[in-house]
């Protein structure tokens, strides 16, 4: 049966979760708040391809995550998502830790790695709990609550990244994240799993599986959330180094601290505001959830290009406008996500498309971006990010006509 109200606990696990996710992302900006110092550690000024090998520490991570996701995600459909999280939150605490002892870059890699790996195991878990937890009129406000981690964690990231690199050095912010993370890990043990029932008969979920592929809201989806990741990607990794080497300001702790502080705000309210726009506009328009998404994405292309060329300190509001109507489709996107897929494979489709998002988004976008950046001006490798925002946005639009019918079809199938 569909559910219709929460679970006892929802909020509990929604608490829990929100907190995990948080140092999800403290755990993967701070590599970018400390990326010029990093450089330094490892590689001579005269290194012409220094920006694209620190790149590969982002790639390093997000192949790692985006491979380990389906296996687990696949462990998701079946097992306790509880257990899960609280294996890969360890992992990924533990290994966040180790970069800090990183003698070599490549030992440094190695841990980045590790990283992935444990994210892997909570990615695919965490919004299917919540999907379960929580009845389906409510998952657009409740993902939006829970991804509000991603531009409070990043911000943080950043902040605390980049005051306690300043004043201990680039390790320590590495070392300070291990024991919270940690203690997260073990209170994923008081937490029961919510679902009752596990996957049916392997044929249904051959069925639902090829369903899945001509599902024209999930691939639609999963394709503009791979275009706006790639823009994420490449934005969140080199926008420090990018003011501090080629807009010529010299604190690098100021730097961070500001973007970080325009982070938390530009994507706190924007992931929330997102949220209860979608839900809204739903009551005129069944495809509000891809509708504000790809209006926020046209929006934010051309300020992208008018940032480049704003002279400082204008260009902080210009980038926090970005910031905002990229941030603005986390939660409709992401609940789009979860009411087009099958309860039974959920799991597995949020892997999917974490692996798609990945491999074809961030994974490449700081590597890339770097290299061009190498060879030409950081505002040719940053034109780039603004195309791929138009791209979402296109995908988005163009999704929007097919998502009352996909998610009508899902709940039908729930209903049986």
């Amino acid at each position: 049966m569909l559910l219709q109200t929460r679970l006892p606990g929802a909020r509990r696990a929604l608490a829990l979760l929100l907190a995990i996710n948080l140092f999800n992302y403290i755990d993967r900006t701070i590599l970018a708040a400390m990326e010029p110092e990093i450089r330094k550690t490892f590689f001579a000024s005269t290194d012409p391809d220094a920006m694209a090998k620190t790149g590969m520490l982002a790639t390093a991570f997000l192949l790692s995550y985006m491979f380990a996701a389906p296996f687990f995600g696949w462990l998701a459909d079946r097992f306790s998502r509880w257990v899960l999280v609280g294996i890969g939150v360890a992992l990924w605490s533990l290994a966040s830790g180790a970069s800090g002892l990183a003698a070599t870059f490549t030992a440094l890699l190695v841990t980045r790695i590790f990283v992935g790996m444990g994210e892997a195991g909570y990615g695919p878990a965490a919004p299917t709990l919540l999907a379960d937890y929580f009845p389906e009129a409510a998952r657009g406000r409740v993902l939006a609550c829970f991804y509000i981690a991603i531009p409070v964690g990043s911000a943080l990231g950043y902040l605390f990244g980049g005051a306690a690199g300043a004043a201990w050095g680039w390790r320590w912010p590495f070392y300070l994240v291990t024991v919270p993370g940690l203690f997260l890990a073990m209170l994923c043990a008081l937490l029961r799993e919510p679902r009752t029932q596990f996957p049916p008969k392997k044929r249904v979920i051959r069925h639902q599986w090829r369903e899945l592929w001509i599902n024209r809201s999930y691939v639609l989806n999963t394709a503009a959330m791979t275009a706006m990741t790639f823009a994420v990607g490449g934005l969140s990794f080199w926008v420090p180094s990018y003011i501090h080497e080629f807009r010529g300001q010299p604190d690098l702790g100021r730097i961070n601290i500001v973007f970080g502080g325009i982070t938390v705000i530009a994507g706190l309210t924007a992931t929330l505001l997102g949220g209860w726009t979608a839900d809204w506009v739903k009551r005129h328009h069944p495809g509000s959830y891809f509708l504000v998404s790809g209006i926020a994405m046209f929006i934010a292309f051309p300020l992208t290009v008018a940032m480049l060329f704003t002279p400082f300190p204008y260009f902080w509001s210009l980038l926090f406008l970005v910031e905002f109507c990229l941030f603005f489709n986390t939660g409709p996107s992401n609940a789009a996500l979860v009411n087009v897929t099958p309860p039974p494979i959920r799991a597995a489709a949020f892997a999917f498309n974490i692996f798609i998002i990945h491999a074809l988004g961030d994974a490449i976008s700081p590597p890339l971006i770097g290299a061009i950046a190498d060879r030409w001006r950081m505002n040719t490798a940053f034109l780039a990010v603004s195309g791929a925002m138009a791209i979402a946005g296109l995908f988005w639009i163009w999704g929007a006509k097919f998502l009352e019918i996909d998610t009508k079809t899902v709940s039908d199938v729930t209903e049986m």
